[in-house]
């Protein structure tokens, strides 16, 4: 009997350590999905709505066919800079496309540059011009994309990188957005090209899929755009002059895509849409050193741009209300302190509570989180992917995405401490060293 009554005790206890184990983990989860649940009710609603603007309702033809000048950031792409430069020649758009290959530091990249030169001899395409502007000493991507927009002569400024390609409508697809005059830049589409070179590259396939095609379609609907990226953008050349065009230090897309958010509040009609249907296919990462650095990159540069470069100008009085509170919570928080609330949650569960009950919360959000990835996943596939047959091949995938974006989060982590204390920022392979330290200080 006495045996009876300690395994009743023991068993008590375990359930009453159980019980307030799951108590507090039932009060943490109510609290991420209280913030987390307007975000995907956003993004939800603007693919939805996407879908049935594009594909329900009867499309309206445009007859908006300015002229269109295509700005190549070349440096030591090699023979990739052809298949750019094709790419931009074999749009199937019926207005004139002004293609500008700058060729950064031409010295050291003289291949780049012979490539470049052989593929602007070859160009016979009625409607499309090729040049081929070489800066002998290496001035970094901001130097060489405003070199390209001192001498592009159309109406509409497209960036791309030398190591991206698009599909023949991209230019069809983007501009007529711009006959809309209160729109002053396009964010494009990107897939990743090299998708079956590794395990990392089918990661990133995933996430380019679901995250930045699904989620910035779904933020474009409502005028939320995040960023527009530096491998494929769209802007009205007057108003990019007008503003300085791209701006010293590091991660110009997002740096260029928060100046035109500063005209928000003065010009409230103003939006950035995001052109779904205008791809673009870039190569990822396929080590993980090459991925890390490349994130490295970008995470420690958000920091320093949201808290050092542009931290006076985040205020509903030039961002507008709405533009203003989506960045404080999607923005600020989300990027920068929920790396933070995630490893150190993991690191204090770890740490105080026993293996079982780890186990048991672990399964228990690794399958929320797959539930929520598959339901997005299928959600980009039935409103948005162009390439179904490709993006099915991802699905047997899926289980192992979410141990990338958790480690995804760690390398984020590891960014912003190595921007708040080491300015890594002032360490970027986008410029020389010499470019940056001309460059001001924040």
């Amino acid at each position: 009997m006495s045996e009876f009554n300690t395994i009743s005790y023991m068993v008590l206890d375990i359930w009453h350590q159980l019980a307030e184990h799951l108590s507090f983990f039932a009060w943490l989860v109510p609290l991420i999905l209280l913030y987390e649940a307007p975000l995907m009710l956003l993004v939800l609603t603007g693919i939805m709505r996407f879908y049935y603007t594009h594909f329900v309702q009867v499309p309206r033809q445009s007859l908006y066919h300015p002229k269109v000048s295509c700005v190549i950031t070349c440096y030591a792409e090699g023979e990739a800079v052809k298949s750019t430069i094709d790419s931009f020649i074999e749009q199937v758009y019926d207005g004139e496309i002004e293609i500008i290959a700058v060729v950064d530091g031409a010295v050291q990249n003289a291949l780049t540059y012979q490539v470049a030169m052989a593929a602007a001899k070859a160009c016979q395409a009625p409607n499309r011009k090729v040049v081929v502007l070489p800066k002998w000493q290496r001035g970094g991507r901001v130097s060489t994309l405003n070199a390209g927009l001192s001498v592009a002569t159309g109406e509409i400024v497209i960036n791309a990188d030398a190591d991206t390609s698009f599909d023949n409508d991209m230019v069809s697809q983007i501009v007529p957005y711009f006959e809309d005059p209160n729109v002053p830049a396009v964010g494009g589409a990107l897939r990743v090209r090299n998708v079956n070179e590794s395990i990392l590259t089918r990661m990133q396939s995933i996430e380019y899929l679901i995250s930045m095609q699904g989620g910035k379609t779904g933020l474009g609907q409502w005028n939320l755009l995040n960023n527009i990226s530096g491998a494929f953008g769209a802007f009205r050349r007057t108003f990019l002059i007008q503003i300085g065009g791209w701006d010293t230090h590091t991660a110009e897309d997002l740096d260029l895509t928060v100046r035109i958010k500063q005209y928000f509040k003065r010009y409230p009609n103003w939006h950035i849409p995001f052109a779904t249907l205008a791809i673009g296919h870039t190569d990822a990462p396929a080590d993980l050193k090459t991925l890390v650095l490349q994130r490295l990159r970008w995470d420690g540069d958000l920091l320093f741009l949201y808290f050092r470069k542009h931290w006076p100008a985040f205020t509903p009085k030039l961002l507008g209300t709405g533009t203003f509170i989506f960045t404080l919570l999607y923005g600020f928080l989300q990027n920068v302190l929920m790396p933070f609330v995630i490893v150190f949650y993991s690191i204090g569960i770890v740490m105080s509570y026993p293996w079982q009950f780890i186990t048991s919360i672990s399964f228990t959000i690794y399958g929320f989180y797959f539930a929520i990835l598959v339901f997005f996943y299928l959600m980009v596939l039935l409103a948005i992917s162009e390439r179904l047959s490709q993006d099915l091949r991802l699905a047997i995938w899926l289980p192992l995405y979410p141990f990338y974006a958790l480690f995804m989060r760690m390398v984020c982590l590891f960014a912003i401490l190595n921007e708040v204390f080491r300015r890594s920022h002032e360490e970027s392979s986008m410029a020389p060293w010499w470019v940056l330290k001309r460059g001001r200080k924040f």
